[in-house]
């Protein structure tokens, strides 16, 4: 059985990235969700269409799995031009953004992914190819040092992050266009898993669709890797096709409840609740005493415990709801004034 970290996970796992190709829209009318994101790119890129110019560069924020990269594809195909795609972490050198830059078309688009792991000096390269268009380097030292300027296709940079406070105020500055993708409705997730089970042939109806929505965390990535975890459990276990009981049973199998929590999510409101009352409690102490990675907790777990009101970050840590400590079924025993007491 998978592990359902893996479940529910928004990283990438190894075998989404063939289903992700065969998975993504190509254009804006095919493209789920993010409804005020959409209507405003239309605008933006038939303006440009009309100019004949290149779109203003565009940095798309928001948690993982939400559809950033299948965006930027989005845009490259509306606007007719080819895209070039890598990430912050693989940029070491301004020599590396150059040799990316200087191989682009006019008004094609270069997509980066995690900018807020970009290199200080690779970022500072960046700065006059966003506004200018150019490249500027130094050859040479002291008094023979020579400054050459390189001309660089009109090109549109679309940038990924979900850290946006990690990114300076000037490269921030530099886009022209910011838009933050939220979490999808049950609804929309229900089109995005009937859409999908439409491409890989799945038979689906809608209730199960609407249980496999349901316990997608509002992400589509999440939903897509379900629907064909619960398809497996469908053609093993059932007749194939996927109702709602059929899908119930799959995913409480893989330990993914009506919320979405998984058993992962569960043990971090459970320790909470029962080791320090309820918090606040400190990212570093919260996961030594789970035995997890600080960063994969603030980055995998906490966003959706946070957006759906079970979590709340305080200056001092930490803290669960009375809305997830009624979900777990417990008491809370909590701090004042030095001593713990129950609460009814």
């Amino acid at each position: 059985m998978p592990d359902s970290r893996d479940l529910i996970s928004t990283e990438r796992q190894p075998e989404d990235e063939s289903v992700e190709l065969s998975l993504r829209p190509n254009y804006l009318s095919e493209y789920i969700g993010q409804e005020v994101v959409k209507e405003n790119l239309r605008v933006a890129i038939e303006a440009a269409r009309r100019r004949g110019d290149s779109l203003d560069h565009i940095l798309l924020s928001g948690p993982p799995g939400l559809g950033k990269t299948t965006l930027a594809h989005v845009i490259a195909n509306e606007l007719g031009v080819g895209i070039r795609v890598t990430s912050g972490p693989a940029i070491e050198r301004p020599g590396d953004l150059v040799a990316i830059l200087t191989n682009l078309e006019d008004r094609d688009v270069l997509f980066i992914d995690e900018i807020h792991r970009l290199s200080r000096v690779a970022e500072e390269a960046l700065y006059p190819a966003m506004e200018d268009f150019s490249y500027d380097w130094v050859a040479g030292k002291g008094p023979q040092a020579r400054t050459y300027r390189l001309k660089l296709p009109k090109f549109t940079l679309i940038a990924a992050t979900t850290r946006t406070g990690l990114l300076t105020s000037p490269l921030r500055d530099r886009f022209g266009i910011s838009f933050r993708l939220e979490y999808y409705s049950q609804e929309e997730l229900y089109q995005v898993v009937k859409r999908s089970a439409k491409i890989l042939d799945i038979p689906i109806d809608r209730g199960g669709g609407m249980e496999i929505a349901r316990r997608s965390r509002g992400t589509p990535r999440i939903a897509n890797r379900l629907l064909r975890r619960v398809r497996d459990f469908a053609q093993v276990r059932r007749d194939g096709e996927i109702t709602r009981e059929v899908a119930a049973e799959a995913l409480t199998m893989l330990e993914i409840d009506e919320m979405g929590l998984d058993r992962s999510d569960r043990q971090i409101l459970l320790t909470i609740i029962e080791k320090y009352g309820g918090g606040p409690v400190g990212l570093s102490t919260l996961a030594a005493s789970l035995s997890e990675d600080p960063g994969t907790l603030e980055d995998v777990y906490e966003p959706y415990l946070l957006q759906i009101g079970f979590l709340e970050r305080t200056p001092r840590g930490r803290s669960v709801t009375q809305k997830a400590i009624e979900y777990m079924g417990k008491s809370v025993r909590s701090r004042e004034q030095g001593r713990l007491f129950e609460e009814p």
